[in-house]
Parts: structure tokens; C-alpha cells; sequence
């Protein structure tokens, strides 16, 4: 769920607000009693991450793995206790404590290789993974060039990332290398938004402030334990060797949720050879 301060994007923000309205007002025709948020983005960042760790204890301490991917050409580091990190190129993956900002820095940006940016990334909650997997499911951000243009622009972003419904999220994503967001309306609370389709995981937040002299952007950051680098081969691939996926078998497909058949084409069913 990402949300700007500009009106570049009107048209799509309208459709979006019809589609989240409707969810919106299903969602309250069952509930029994309407809910109180008492969180919003807009809040001082890391106001969310401390309220999550008094109410859920088990998420002290705990480091959850991050994965960052930037424009192919950019490169990016996180903040580690007042200097930055080494710069990765595209894609870092970095373990990070629930309940604290982190501070990254987006560095040679296509077409705007003398610039730098400076985003936050606030950890609201965490995935529970298999014993010894963490690595293999880190929770993913991706920054867009649209995203980075906008905060050299002067423009305020917030994303917000959100594991999915189970009972209602795609079997897979359509393009492996994207990740699928929504765009919030001016009125719109992103965070709420993203409440409403699943489970939030964390805040990005990004504009056009540059470091102080302490080398932090926000104060919270300078607050945050070290983020632990991870190399990028220890995120290993999640499909099990010699499995094919379902998408890559011809002539049918397996989802492996249910989801609504609305304006599917025709499938053929596939028949397996016969011996001879």
C-alpha cells in the first residue's frame, strides 16, 4: 500500500477508492462492533513499531529479515550504528529488529547518479517461517524509479508492506520481479488500508531530507540496534528442487487457493499419454 502527497496519479486513485470502499463496507456488514485504530502512518516513525513490541512481547529482540531491492544500475546500504554499510548493487538483504527504524541509502539512481536518497523503514511485525528458513522468506521492498524520482522531486512516500490474507491473495504473482502495490487516496490511511488486506509488516517512509551531522535522517533511526547483513546467496530459492511449478505445466493450471474463475478463458484439460 504505497500513498504520496501529489495528485499525479488522480485517475487510479479514484478506481482504488471505489475498490477499497466496497471492501471496506463488506468488511463492516459482518463485523459486530466497528474497530478503534489507535495507529496511523502519518505517526512519528517508530510510534508503531513500540506499540506493537508492549502488546506482543514475543516480537522482542527478534531480527527480521528485510530484502531491499533498488532500480538495476542503483545501489544500497543501511545505517549500522552511524555509517553506512557497504553499497549493494540492486539488492540487499539485511536482518532487522521489530520495532525500530532502520535508515537506508539509495545511492547512484538512474538518470540521477549525483543524488542520494535517504528512506526509513520502520518493522511493525514479523513472519514465522520454518526452524532455520528465516533467510528463504524475507519480507520484501521494492523501491520503484517512479518512487525515488518523486522524493528528489520533494515529494513525501509512504509504503506500507503487508503479508497477504491467505483466503484471498494470488497463488503467485504475476511478474516475479514486481511487486504488486496499491495507491492510497489523499484521505486514505495506508496503514488502515493495508490492515484491511492482510497483515502490515512494515513503514517505509521517503522524501528529499538528507542525513545531519550525526549521519541520521530521523531520530528514532540513531535509536535502532545494528541491521545484520546477510549475503545475497543465503536467500536460497523457496521451490524444492525437481518439483515443477503448477503455472509451468501445460494445458491446466493448479491454484493453490481458491480463487474466483471471473473472466478466465477457457482451459483445456490436460490428458496424460497413454502407454502404448
Amino acid at each position: 500500500m504505497r500513498q504520496g502527497t501529489d495528485n499525479s496519479f488522480g485517475n487510479l486513485r479514484i478506481v482504488l477508492n471505489a475498490v477499497v470502499a466496497f471492501m471496506l463496507l463488506v468488511t463492516s456488514s459482518f463485523a459486530q462492533a466497528p474497530l478503534h485504530y489507535f495507529h496511523r502512518a502519518n505517526l512519528p516513525p517508530g510510534t508503531v513499531g513500540q506499540g506493537q513490541l508492549q502488546r506482543f512481547l514475543p516480537l522482542r529482540g527478534y531480527n527480521q529479515p528485510v530484502e531491499v531491492d533498488v532500480p538495476k544500475g542503483a545501489r544500497v546500504a543501511v545505517n549500522t550504528g552511524g555509517t553506512f554499510s557497504e553499497p549493494q548493487a540492486s539488492r540487499l538483504l539485511a536482518g532487522m529488529q521489530v520495532g525500530h527504524v532502520y535508515q537506508l541509502q539509495v545511492s547512484n539512481i538512474p538518470y540521477y547518479e549525483g543524488f542520494e536518497i535517504y528512506p526509513t523503514i520502520e518493522i511493525i511485525n514479523r513472519l514465522y517461517p520454518p526452524q532455520g528458513k528465516a533467510l528463504r522468506f524475507p519480507v520484501p521492498i521494492q523501491f520503484t524509479q517512479e518512487e525515488l524520482e518523486l522524493a528528489l522531486s520533494g515529494r513525501f512516500v509512504t509504503r506500507v508492506v503487508y503479508l497477504e490474507d491467505q483466503a484471498s491473495a494470488l497463488p503467485q504473482r504475476e511478474d516475479p520481479e514486481t511487486q504488486r502495490y496499491f495507491e492510497a487516496g489523499p484521505r486514505q490511511d495506508p496503514l488502515r488500508v493495508a490492515d484491511n488486506l492482510g497483515r502490515p509488516m512494515l513503514i517505509m517512509r521517503m522524501g528529499s531530507r538528507v542525513p545531519g551531522p550525526d549521519g541520521f535522517v530521523d531520530g528514532s533511526a540513531r535509536m535502532a540496534p545494528s541491521a545484520v547483513i546477510f549475503p545475497e546467496q543465503a536467500a536460497t530459492p523457496v521451490v524444492p528442487g525437481g518439483v515443477t511449478n503448477a503455472i509451468e505445466r501445460p494445458g491446466y493450471n493448479v491454484p493453490r487457493v481458491r480463487v474466483p474463475r471471473i473472466g478466465y478463458p477457457p482451459q483445456t484439460p490436460f490428458i496424460a499419454p497413454t502407454a502404448q
